[in-house]
Parts: C-alpha cells; sequence; structure tokens
C-alpha cells in the first residue's frame, strides 16, 4: 500500500517595513505587514486556494499571522500559533540596521561561519534550527499524509530546508528566501524531498 506523503508549505511573512530598511526586527512586537505586504497576502491566499491544506501554523509574531490569516479564514481554519516557529533571536542586535552591523568584527563571522557564533544576548543558529525542525518534525507527525501551510520567517526556512536536504549549517545562506515566497518539503518514508524553493508564483505549476 502506497502512503501520501506529508508536504509542508513552508511560506515567509510578507513585506514590511524592517525588511526594506534591511534592518534586524528579531521578536520586536508590533512590526506589521505594510501596504505592500498585506497585497502580497492577499496574493498568496489566492495561489493557494487550490490546495487542501489541513491545518495553518504560524510563528506567533504578528507578521507572520497577518500573513496566515488570509489562508486560514477561507477554509475555516483557526491559525495555530507555536512560539517555535519564531524567528532567530537576535539578542543586541535586535532594531539594528544591517548597514550598521557590517561595522561589527561578529557580523562577517556569522555570515561565513554561522555555526560558530552567538548572537549577542541571543541564541546561536544551531539553537534555531534545532527549534524550528522540532516544531515541524511535530507539525508534519500530527498531519501524516495531508498538506499543512507553516508562516514563518526567511532564515529559520532556510535553516530548516538546510536541515531536511543534508546541507551543512555553514550553507544555509546560499539559500534565497523572499518575502511571502512559498518552499515546499514533501516527506515520504524514506525521507524527505524539497519540491520547490522560494517560488513566487502558482506552486502547482511547479
Amino acid at each position: 500500500m502506497t502512503v501520501a506523503a506529508t508536504t509542508l508549505f513552508l511560506i515567509r511573512h510578507g513585506l514590511t517595513d524592517y525588511v526594506t530598511a534591511r534592518r534586524m526586527p528579531g521578536w520586536r512586537p508590533g512590526i506589521h505587514l505594510n501596504d505592500e505586504g498585506r497585497a502580497q497576502a492577499a496574493a498568496l491566499a489566492r495561489r493557494l486556494a487550490g490546495l487542501d491544506l489541513a491545518a495553518v501554523y504560524a510563528s506567533p509574531l504578528e507578521r507572520a499571522l497577518e500573513t496566515a490569516a488570509p489562508l486560514a479564514e477561507p477554509r475555516g481554519l483557526a491559525v495555530q500559533v507555536c512560539r517555535d516557529l519564531g524567528d532567530l533571536h537576535p539578542g543586541d542586535w535586535t532594531g539594528r540596521t544591517v548597514a550598521v552591523l557590517e561595522g561589527d568584527e561578529l557580523w562577517s563571522v556569522a555570515q561565513s561561519y554561522p555555526s560558530g557564533v552567538r548572537l549577542p544576548g541571543g541564541e546561536t543558529f544551531f539553537e534555531c534550527q534545532a527549534r524550528i525542525v522540532a516544531r515541524l518534525d511535530a507539525i508534519r507527525a500530527a498531519h501524516p499524509g495531508r498538506a499543512v501551510a507553516v508562516v514563518l520567517h526567511a532564515d529559520p526556512i532556510k535553516m530548516a530546508v538546510a536541515y531536511y536536504i543534508g546541507l551543512p549549517l555553514d550553507l544555509f545562506r546560499r539559500l534565497t528566501i523572499n518575502p511571502a515566497s512559498v518552499t515546499a518539503l514533501a516527506f515520504h518514508r524514506l525521507g524527505p524531498r524539497l519540491l520547490f524553493l522560494n517560488n513566487t508564483g502558482d506552486p502547482q505549476e511547479q
């Protein structure tokens, strides 16, 4: 008997002013989608309207919840909020721009050797990857053979994909995850498969 794969659609939240300003949002509250981000969230819901989703999960941060709501509401689903799906904890770097951080010696280390870095006052990249993967594993175990949407953040998506395809964590920045993009992973009996990455069109056309 063939068992259907469990498919996770990993969705980055839509655009915010922090994204356009290249500023580290971290877990700072009150960062909402901007006008373009809200338009992206609406377009995303239309793109995925044909998917039979068993559930919609999201990071607890506003920008993720606002992206998840248009996916869940037409299906009569409640967005299931998971703290473990939150963004990387950047600690003292929260709110700072990349332009400023580039003057910090640790910034260049974090770009080339993230597995060896703890962000000041924050978490390590391994810690972030571990909590994201643990939560995604729990989500897929809860919905065997079904499709699930998970709305979260760029770096966590990159780190999760790196884990599932066997890419070393130090190379995760080679992946690109744009706002409101969709990345799909199918979990079969013999392991995960990356179906597509950073899709900004209709995933059913892949």
